[in-house]
């Protein structure tokens, strides 16, 4: 049996007649509704031992929603969550704990709630002092600590023993970079051992790396539920939407090159990859190459900029840079006028691979103010070794050695 299956689930709050129509409800009496809002609707998916899910999506989409659902602190309106084996929750910051007790108080309260004997945590305690690194403040009341001690604490305890389903809601975020590395390789330990990751973020590098499929919600809605890149290039589709007022834009398009979305001010009509002035979609590591965007002007706009991106096969960016960041003068161009930009690199010192370029013209302050065209995996190219060198990783830096005397 799967760790956890959703299926047709959904939340609605609803405003009652009277005072006691909800208790009513509750009891099954049927009561009159005054209004009725749809926080989620209709989700539903299935993980498998080891597998691992990101959930993705603007503020109110419904991701800290979906998960009460999936561990039972909110109650579904429609639909069921069937889970086999055990389940450790990292939601809010802070849940589970009293302010007044010490951090090590702490551990025996939100341990009895996760099931375990006040014999087995007093055998557990060391190894979670040791894992959160808090040192005497575990003998502090957990008022005194900073949001990063309590999230130490927090993981520490919710993962002391392996569960089969772990479920981590942006907790992580406020944690130092080296408490997240180190959070980061359990996960992926668990996961090897056949533990399940329900895992919600803004983070888009981490969704990428820890997860093997990712579920964007759209206003309470799946949007998308496959590749974490495909999930995460569509919402960053949203968001570049989601700043324009006043203007319908369409929505975004996944197409078989990558995802595609804007209001159509301008086109992106080309992208063409150059290698020592000729057009190859083979590169040598160290060679330079040029990066062609040719586009059209379909509607009057202020001055913009140009940008591009390369990314790796995994979606995670080598490269971003724009017109602006590069000090270069915004672009003005007149209706129907035709454009072709370069970028230039010197050195493209980046690893043997496949790599893939987004393209986008933009407002200069952000994407996400207005969207003209923005681009994913708008074209492929590869990266090969040169003939007299060969290195491993992701960047191509020549480098010499020598034995000191």
């Amino acid at each position: 049996m799967a760790p956890i299956t959703v299926k047709n689930l959904g939340k609605s709050y609803r405003s009652y007649r009277g005072k006691w129509g909800r208790i009513a409800s509750w009891l099954g009496f049927k009561q009159g509704v005054l209004s009725e809002k749809q926080v989620l609707q209709d989700i539903s998916f299935q993980l498998s031992a080891g597998e691992s899910l990101g959930i993705v999506g603007m503020n109110g989409a419904g991701k800290s929603t979906l998960l009460k659902m999936i561990t039972g602190t909110t109650r579904a309106t429609t639909g069921t969550v069937s889970i086999s084996g055990s389940v450790a929750a990292l939601l809010e910051l802070g849940i589970g704990f009293h302010p007044d007790l010490s951090g090590r108080e702490n551990v025996f309260l939100s341990g009895s709630l996760m099931g375990f004997s006040r014999e087995t945590l007093l055998q557990l305690m060391p190894e979670i002092e040791a894992f959160a690194e808090i040192g005497s403040y575990i003998d502090a009341p957990i008022r005194v600590y900073s949001s990063g001690m309590q999230v130490r604490l927090a993981f520490s305890v919710a993962t002391a023993v392996r569960p089969d389903l772990l479920i981590v809601d942006e907790a992580l975020s406020v944690g130092d970079a080296y408490f997240q590395h180190k959070c980061f390789d359990r996960i992926r330990a668990f996961s090897d051992l056949g533990t399940s990751l329900l895992f919600v973020s803004h983070d888009a590098a981490a969704v990428k790396n820890l997860c093997n499929r990712a579920l964007l919600l759209n206003r309470g809605k799946m949007e998308y539920l496959g590749s974490p890149e495909e999930a995460l290039d569509l919402y960053n589709a949203l968001l570049s939407g989601s700043g324009t007022a006043g203007v319908a834009l369409p929505a975004p398009e996944l197409l078989e090159q990558g995802t595609r979305s804007g209001n159509g001010k301008l086109k992106i009509e080309a992208v063409t990859v150059f290698c020592n002035s000729k057009q190859s979609r083979i590169v040598t590591a160290g060679d330079p190459i040029d990066i062609v965007v040719s586009l059209r002007v379909h509607q009057l706009v202020p001055p913009f900029c140009i940008g591009i991106a390369i990314r790796d096969r995994f979606g995670n960016a080598l490269l971003g840079t724009n017109t602006r960041l590069l000090k270069h003068p915004l672009v003005a161009a007149e209706i129907g006028q035709k454009i072709e930009a370069r970028f230039h690199i010197p050195s493209l010192n980046i690893g043997e691979g496949h790599y893939s370029i987004a393209v986008a013209a933009h407002d200069p302050q952000s994407h996400v103010v207005s969207n003209y065209d923005w681009w994913d995996k708008a074209a492929i190219f590869e990266v090969v070794h040169p003939a007299d060198a060969m290195v491993e990783g992701l960047c191509y830096m020549p480098v010499e050695f020598s034995i000191i005397d």
